[in-house]
């Protein structure tokens, strides 16, 4: 009888982390992904782990969510790729929302380039990305600071989001699905991100692959809401991120792809050249068309040719 194949990572990390990328399992035991890939099948065999969208969460359904430490060390290349391409959606003299998350805290710090820009946050980590930005102003909500992922949150922070109006939010979250749209672990997080989604005319969701695919607890944004999808290109091998693309596509979400960095040593793919653009064709529930000067913009970086939208996500699905 064959002895049963033993996993070569520890599963304690796993556990730490709630979930991970089989990239970053790669990395951190210093092995192949084909390798981490066959040891993550071993752990789901014993029911230890659920393999999903190119790596891997604790059972149970519903990913828990991991503090910032953790956060801010996965998928660190796909957070920069997305995070500019996510910038140039961001025009001059212009109103936004920020949400928290290490995603978004990326975009902060490319935004601090961006003259006469008004960021609404709460989030303490992306105002302390753009404290030093001379032509950037701050307006933090209020509300009880939650310690995991520093961000104010409660109903200080919700009042204070009432009558705001702004030209579009920039958010993240735990998992994304073209069932449920954007979701959260945290109650406290999951209301305070809806009134930022209330306070804009557009929704851009910031979520690397690693998210498509997975459902948390708490819905934020339902998928209907969502304008805009700014994710990286998922690895070949995972179906299950082209198929949520797809759906989401299917539901009218625009999807544009940033490419993440090189090999290590190499250069990065610069992400403007790497956008795939997929066009919304109508206005959206929720949506104010010609709010704010960034709307003509988007409307610029939108591909109109018919039948582009299936073309372009049925491209990712190949590669």
């Amino acid at each position: 009888m064959c002895r049963p194949h033993r996993p070569h990572f520890p599963l304690q990390w796993g556990r730490a982390n709630g979930a991970v990328s089989l990239r970053e399992l790669a990395r951190v035991v210093q092995t192949s992904e084909v390798t981490v890939r066959r040891d993550v099948r071993a752990l789901e065999a014993e029911g230890l782990l659920d393999r999903r969208h190119g790596g891997a969460v604790l059972p149970g359904g519903f990913t828990r969510e991991s503090g910032f430490p953790q956060k801010s060390h996965l998928a660190t290349a796909e957070k920069t790729a997305i995070a500019d391409l996510a910038a140039n959606f961001v025009e001059e003299g212009e109103a936004i929302v920020v949400g928290a998350g290490t995603t978004t805290q990326e975009l902060a710090r490319r935004l601090a380039r961006v003259p006469g820009l008004t960021v609404v946050t709460n989030s303490l980590l992306v105002a302390q990305a753009l404290a030093h930005a001379n032509r950037v102003e701050v307006v933090m909500t209020g509300g009880t600071l939650r310690g995991s992922n520093y961000a104010l949150v409660g109903s200080g922070a919700e009042q204070s989001l009432q009558g705001l109006r702004v030209s579009r939010a920039f958010l993240s979250g735990s998992g994304l699905t073209a069932e449920r749209g954007l979701s959260t672990s945290n109650m406290l997080s999951a209301s305070v991100d809806r009134a930022l989604v209330q306070a804009a005319a557009e929704v851009v969701v910031l979520a690397d692959h690693t998210k498509l695919g997975t459902d948390t607890m708490f819905q934020t944004v339902p998928t209907d809401l969502i304008t805009r999808l700014i994710t990286d290109e998922p690895p070949a091998h995972d179906d299950r991120a082209g198929t949520e693309l797809q759906a989401l596509a299917d539901q009218g979400v625009q999807i544009a792809v940033a490419g993440a960095a090189g090999s290590p040593g190499g250069d990065a793919v610069p992400a403007r050249q790497q956008r795939r653009d997929v066009p919304l064709p109508a206005p959206r529930r929720g949506q104010v068309p010609g709010v704010g000067p960034g709307l003509r913009s988007a409307a610029v970086l939108n591909d109109p040719s018919p039948g582009a939208e299936r073309a372009r996500v049925a491209d990712l699905r190949r590669r």
